[in-house]
């Protein structure tokens, strides 16, 4: 660990909150800067320290977290003009957020250039994920960096070291979502298609489950929001359209044509336009339901 033992956290949204919590639940010392002020009041009742400015935290503390939603957010925070590249305290940036490996390699090389080392840790297991600290974190960035931080990593959950440079990580959790929501889509189809034909949804689903169609969304989000009809993951709709997005230009940059990967981003952008923006992402088989002129259509 770095001398300087006090811990910056920069994002403490829907996933930020949960992990910086758990930090100080293991005793950490955190200070947290979030936009949003009520986010904050959560962590200040158990002993975060609360920053007026991302400058503040970046003078103070020596390892900065981010958790941001976008790629803009996370340049302007971290290489903006008020932003943690021009802290005084700060060695090491931790980015947790899922902004694509262009902007992560952009903004390490501009923190490097300042003396700033970078580990591009994304996450995936969602908000659930985070608030028990059964999360999968991509680490990528240079081995005697992370060794420094290690111990802060596994309160998040199962690490894995996926490369040696900051936007390797990114590649990684990017393709972990584009099969993630490509799963929950055909599933989506396929569950509707099934109800219309006179198939039972929890015998459809224990069959698939038993069978070659398994995947994550028949084992996960079906029987936890789907079939209750709940739609609370906790993941809305336009974040699956910003990280399908990423990663199909991200692979389409690699040469790899992405037919499906391109038909699944229009169907999950389509969603969208029909005013899903913040709904939940399960909530997909509701419009896919209303498309179909099936009962329990979106209301």
């Amino acid at each position: 660990m770095l001398e300087n033992k006090l811990i910056g956290f920069i994002g403490v949204g829907v996933m930020g909150r949960p992990m910086a919590r758990r930090l100080i639940e293991q005793g950490h010392a955190l200070m947290i800067y979030d936009r949003d002020a009520h986010a904050l009041d959560e962590l200040r009742k158990i002993g975060a320290q609360v920053a007026d400015s991302v400058r503040a935290v970046a003078d103070t503390a020596g390892v900065v977290f981010t958790s941001l939603p976008t790629p803009a957010i996370f340049r302007d925070v971290a290489i903006g003009a008020q932003g943690v590249v021009h802290g005084k305290a700060v060695k090491v940036l931790i980015d947790l957020s899922t902004v694509g490996s262009t902007t992560e390699k952009e903004v390490a090389a501009a923190l490097l250039a300042r003396g700033i080392e970078t580990i591009d840790a994304p996450v995936s297991g969602g908000a659930a994920g985070a608030q028990k600290g059964t999360l999968a974190v991509m680490i990528a960035g240079k081995p005697e960096v992370v060794a420094q931080v290690r111990e802060l990593f596994d309160v998040f959950g199962k690490t894995f070291n996926v490369g040696s440079e900051p936007g390797q990580g990114q590649l990684m959790k990017l393709l972990n979502n584009m099969l993630s929501s490509t799963a929950f889509a055909i599933t989506s189809e396929a569950f509707v298609a099934g109800v219309k034909g006179g198939l039972e949804p929890e015998t459809m689903m224990a069959v698939i489950n038993a069978g070659s169609g398994k995947n994550g969304a028949t084992q996960d989000k079906f029987p936890k929001q789907v079939l209750p009809r709940t739609f609370d993951f906790g993941f809305p709709i336009g974040s699956v359209c910003k990280d399908i997005g990423l990663a199909v230009d991200e692979c389409q940059a690699l040469g790899v044509p992405m037919w499906v990967g391109s038909t699944v981003r229009q169907l999950w952008n389509f969603a969208a336009l029909q005013d899903g923006t913040k709904r939940d992402m399960t909530e997909l088989v509701r419009y896919i339901e209303d498309w179909s002129g099936s009962a329990g259509g979106k209301k």
